[in-house]
Parts: C-alpha cells; sequence; structure tokens
C-alpha cells in the first residue's frame, strides 16, 4: 500500500519538520503538502550545512517557515504545540566538518535533539516524533548487510552524537512515554540536496562533478583496487515515503529501522552509471591519503528486511531512473545550487 492509500491519516494533521529547508526535510515537506497535511518548517539556515529557501518553492506559499535554531529552548517550547507529527532532521549532518569541529556535532545533534524532546514532555507529551539517524552509526561493519542489532562501532564524533541522540530519544520513550520511530538512513540521493561541496553526500557530489564535465575520482590503492567498495543508495523519494508510512503505522513506534537498498553497486559502477547518463564526466583514479583510508568503512550495505516486513517498504526507484531524475531536476535549476 502507498502513501496515496493512506492519505487520509495525514489530511488536515499539524506535522512539524526540524531542518525543513534542507535536502531531506524540503522533499518531505512537499509531499506532505500533498497529502494534505498543514506543515511548518522550523530551519536556521545556518552557512554550509544544506538549507536552501528555494528547495520549498512548490509549496512556499502553502508552508510556515520558521528560522529558529533548534537549541533555542523558547521557540522549540512553542513549536511543538499541538502538533500531531514531529519529523527531527535538523542537525551536523556532514562527516567532514565534524572533523574540524566536533563540538557542533554535539551542540545540534545531542542538544539540539534534547531541546527538542524537553520542549515535547514539557507542552506536547503525545505528539508522535519520527528520529532520522545515519548509518555512519554502526561503523565499520564485518557481517554484512548491517541489521537494526548489528553492534555500533562510530567511527567519528559525528556518529556517536547520532548514537547518543537516538538513545535520548530511548530514554524519553521509556520515561516520559514520548512516542518515537528511529530510523538509520544509508545513502540518500536525488533532487534539493546541496551541489556547493563535497561534505555532503558523495553520489550527488558525483552527479554534479559529471554536469560539470569534471573528474570524479575514484580512491583506493593497489591492494584494495579503485572504487570497488560497495554501498546500498536510496532516492530521495523512496526515503521520504518510508519516513512517511513509518510514522502513521502505530506498530513502529518505539522501534528503529533501517531505511536502506538490498540493491547494491560498487562506486565504481555507480559512477559509470553517472557519466553515461550525464554524457560527460571522467573517472580518475587516486590513491588514499593514510587519513581518508582510516575512516573508511570499506564495504557497507543495509537490510532493511525489518521495515519491508514491518510496513512492506523497499525502494521503487532503480539507480538509473535516480540519476535521470536527479540530472533534469539541476538541469533546470543549477543557478540554485551551484
Amino acid at each position: 500500500m502507498g502513501i496515496e492509500d493512506k492519505l487520509y491519516k495525514l489530511k488536515d494533521k499539524r506535522v512539524l519538520i526540524t531542518g525543513g529547508l534542507g535536502f531531506i526535510g524540503s522533499n518531505l515537506a512537499i509531499k506532505l503538502v500533498e497529502l494534505e497535511a498543514s506543515v511548518t518548517i522550523i530551519d536556521a539556515l545556518i552557512p554550509n550545512y544544506g538549507g536552501n529557501k528555494f528547495n520549498i518553492e512548490p509549496v512556499k506559499d502553502k508552508v510556515k517557515v520558521d528560522y529558529s535554531n533548534i537549541c533555542d529552548k523558547t521557540s522549540m517550547e512553542d513549536l511543538v504545540k499541538d502538533q500531531d507529527y514531529i519529523f527531527h532532521l535538523a542537525g551536523q549532518v556532514s562527516h567532514v566538518l565534524s572533523q574540524t569541529d566536533p563540538f557542533k556535532d554535539v551542540e545540534y545533534n545531542l542538544v539540539g535533539t534534547l531541546v527538542l524532546l524537553e520542549a515535547c514532555k514539557k507542552n506536547n507529551p503525545n505528539a508522535r516524533l519520527i528520529y532520522t539517524g545515519t548509518r555512519g552509526q554502526y561503523g565499520s561493519v564485518i557481517d554484512l548487510p548491517a541489521k537494526e542489532n548489528t553492534p555500533s562501532n562510530p567511527m567519528d564524533i559525528h556518529e556517536i552524537t547520532n548514537n547518543a541522540a537516538e538513545q535520548s530519544f530511548n530514554t524519553y520513550m521509556r520515561k516520559f512515554s514520548i512516542k518515537s520511530v528511529l530510523t538509520r538512513l544509508t545513502n540518500i540521493y536525488g533532487p534539493r540536496s546541496q551541489m556547493k561541496s563535497n561534505t555532503f553526500g558523495v553520489f550527488n557530489w558525483f552527479i554534479r562533478l559529471a554536469m560539470d564535465d569534471a573528474e570524479i575520482p575514484l580512491f583506493g590503492d593497489e591492494s584494495i583496487g579503485y572504487g570497488n567498495f560497495l554501498r546500498d543508495f536510496v532516492y530521495i523519494d523512496d526515503c521520504v515515503d518510508a519516513l512517511i508510512s513509518l510514522s502513521i503505522s502505530n506498530k513502529c513506534y518505539g522501534k528503529m529501522f533501517n531505511i536502506g537498498n538490498d540493491e547494491t553497486h560498487t562506486f565504481e559502477e555507480t559512477v559509470e552509471k553517472i557519466v553515461r547518463i550525464a554524457g560527460s564526466g571522467k573517472i580518475v583514479y587516486r590513491d588514499f591519503s593514510p587519513e581518508r583510508k582510516a575512516q573508511e568503512p570499506r564495504d557497507f550495505y543495509s537490510d532493511i528486511t525489518k521495515i519491508n516486513n514491518f510496513i512492506g517498504w523497499k525502494p521503487r526507484t532503480n539507480i538509473d531512473q535516480g540519476i535521470e531524475k536527479t540530472i533534469e531536476y539541476y538541469e533546470k535549476h543549477r543557478n540554485y545550487y551551484w
């Protein structure tokens, strides 16, 4: 059953999206407006974090936007009032930026989450919360695909703060009965992602390089090859479908789900597809730096059996279709993202 078949569950519902001008949040907002929900977005538009006012251009007159910071207790206590659903996407989501300023991860990923949870506890304990974590929380995994009960072995502060935020949700569920669904997202790609730097999402950055007819680097060394690591990629529409479907399923609350793909591709296969579909771009092979090799989790892909069993979800967009849709969007709106 698709989202459209469940529309009646969201019509006229009040929905708050933190980080709603970002990549995933804006696509989510557009879909929720289509489903006739009443949508409020909070986004501080912190420079270099991916927020973009143009992202909500199709629904800009149909959503409310608040530019507060999620760490602002007064604003959050007011914004959560009377909301039926809260999708918590705001945070520091760049592994690269985490290396240079890990304190922002603590501030936005952990403190911001606690501010939201406290605000709900105080002013709206009946709200239903959906949290988006990251597949990076698993760290380097030997036994693949990674299941929800796979031990977490985070490789840097970014993933550590996401784990702490996730555990904070678990604590507020147990102690204060705050209804929550937890998710760990794999590599999401598609329209409305920032395209100015390579600090957020390698897939979309590959697409920009191809569209610019630039060199696309594949890293490795003689012992492991170049671009051979496997990943699962999820097109943004499928990710939004999963988040909304989880939110309206009562049996999913109190649980954590992978949002990934059971179809995997190497980086080399992925870039070859992008270059072919874009009709431009050049693959180059480069050696790992010691620092990059130390941070590389090698193969990673998620087990999506659990989410499929609970709500019947699995990705519907194959990688070629996703690349074509993404390139089509940026060809039309390049000036807002380059």
